[in-house]
């Protein structure tokens, strides 16, 4: 009997599962599809991820903050944004077995065409013309039909009060807009972040760790006067930078300036430059390589009702069969706040001074909306490399789940004795260490170049005599010695992204 060789998507899975990225939450009692235990080695490239993310956009603006709210809230707030109304996917059921499927995803899976816009009744058609089957027993589909993918609650002891789990971590700094403008001092734009938990009743999680039921946002919801969206005051410094896009228009994926994107396309000032900074995060902080870069434009029919503007941020991801939506730059306008000021019946206009004079104003809002799970999934797609005698993630330094292994050569003669002292320091100086002294040597290199570690620190004889080590890097494959003393400060610069070739010769 032929073996078929892995795919891409299970070699990566397989090292997740079995290194503790990520595996099956509650798998003992065999896990419900789209639920997710992060491990050991993926809560620590979580961590560096969200923590870039944070240092990233929170410094855009003085007047940007994090704030942190309740998974579940009140049904009224979901009546008021829309979602118990609006929050649906198309479904579809097998005839013969009852399985269920996202009507939208298996017709874009089978037939390789984009759906945002697509209807039931579309849908359906194409499911039927094209004799589209169920995926696990070839029976027919059913015609599509809308299902509401939020996750309800019954609240108290008579369970009289309902609530639902949020299925967006947007809804918080809505709620949170009038509070937090007031705490910080009454100006604009104010822009509120959140990064959390999100819920979502998906009817048939697929793609592995891509598509999930419970997941993490990171999301920033820029609060500005509408009159001023066409001005930025750092828009001068970006007018000549090039946008990566693909547009609705002409579905094609081209250069386009910031000044062209204002002037021609007549996107506003203030959205530009947001845009700019997306593709900075990715092709400047996470190392994205350009040509797996995108903006993908929504058209009026795709995007939702509320969003005026609406460019999705897609990853080109052999895992997953090409480009896939990471994140999202939406233009809201003053759907949220306008919903929760009609909802509550709470006013939520504020007050701001112009030149010596008040004026009120219902802010609108920029929304940057990241999904994290995705984000690490892509990461490890973009940097799995395999060669001849072993694979390996090539992560940017800083987003390597470990920064560095300690290996003493052999388990004698005080080696592992100053092997422990030298990853005991390490640890207490904050970096993200791991002590092996199992097998050969090569092993342990092979070991944790599979889960990325960006250097590898070995101890051997010398090392008594000369209180130096060798310090390995995993893409390269190079080596260098370093004096001890001078570890720490050589690691952190390295981390950074110093080139290993500046602190000595490679031997």
């Amino acid at each position: 009997m032929e073996i078929s060789e892995k795919s891409k998507s299970e070699k990566i899975m397989d090292i997740a599962t079995k290194r503790g990225f990520f595996y099956p939450s509650a798998e003992i009692y065999g896990s419900k599809a789209g639920f997710w235990t992060y491990g050991s080695l993926g809560t620590k490239i979580k961590h560096k991820w969200e923590n870039l993310w944070r240092n990233y956009f929170l410094s855009l603006n003085t007047n940007f903050y994090e704030i942190d709210d309740c998974n579940i809230m009140p049904k009224k707030v979901f009546e008021s944004s829309g979602h118990l109304k609006n929050f649906n996917d198309a479904m579809t059921e097998c005839e013969k077995c009852h399985s269920r499927f996202k009507a939208d995803q298996i017709v874009e899976d089978i037939l390789k065409i984009e759906t945002g816009s697509l209807k039931e009744a579309e849908l359906t058609k194409l499911i039927k013309e094209n004799k589209i089957k169920c995926l696990n027993c070839k029976g027919n589909l059913s015609d599509a039909r809308f299902f509401n993918i939020m996750f309800g609650l019954k609240v108290g002891v008579t369970g009289e009060d309902e609530a639902f789990l949020r299925p967006e971590s947007a809804q918080a700094p809505y709620l949170a807009f009038r509070r937090e403008f007031e705490a910080t001092r009454r100006k604009l734009p104010l822009g509120l972040a959140v990064v959390g938990k999100a819920f979502r009743n998906e009817i048939s999680p697929r793609q592995g760790f891509f598509r999930l039921r419970e997941f993490t946002q990171a999301e920033l919801q820029i609060f500005f006067d509408s009159e001023k969206i066409n001005e930025h005051e750092k828009f001068d410094e970006v007018k000549n930078y090039n946008l990566i896009v693909y547009l609705a228009s002409d579905k094609k994926l081209k250069k386009i300036s910031c000044k062209e994107m204002n002037e021609k396309l007549k996107i506003p000032k203030f959205y530009v430059y947001h845009m700019v900074k997306f593709q900075e995060f990715y092709l400047n902080i996470l190392k994205i390589p350009e040509n797996r870069f995108r903006f993908r434009e929504l058209d009026e029919n795709e995007r939702a009702f509320y969003n005026k503007i609406h460019f999705d941020i897609e990853l080109n991801l052999e895992t997953l069969g090409g480009w896939k939506e990471a994140a999202g730059c939406h233009y809201r306008t003053d759907h949220d706040l306008g919903g929760h000021q009609k909802g509550s019946g709470v006013k939520l206009e504020i007050t701001i001074d112009e030149e010596g004079k008040s004026k009120k104003v219902l802010p609108h809002v920029l929304e940057l909306s990241f999904g994290v799970d995705r984000n690490i999934w892509a990461l490890l797609d973009i940097f799995f490399k395999e060669e001849k005698e072993r694979t390996l993630f090539a992560f940017p330094p800083y987003l390597a789940p470990l920064d560095a292994a300690v290996f003493p050569l052999v388990n004698k003669d005080g080696l592992p004795e100053l092997s422990e002292e030298i990853f005991s320091d390490l640890f207490k100086s904050g970096f993200s260490v791991f002590y092996d002294s199992s097998g050969s040597v090569g092993r342990r290199y092979r070991r944790q170049d599979e889960v990325g570690t960006r250097f590898c620190l070995t101890l051997d004889y010398d090392s008594l005599k000369n209180k130096d080590l060798t310090i390995r890097e995993v893409e390269s494959m190079k080596q260098i010695r370093v004096k001890i003393n001078d570890l720490n400060v050589i690691l952190k610069d390295l981390l950074n992204g110093e080139d290993l070739s500046k602190f000595g010769n490679f031997i």
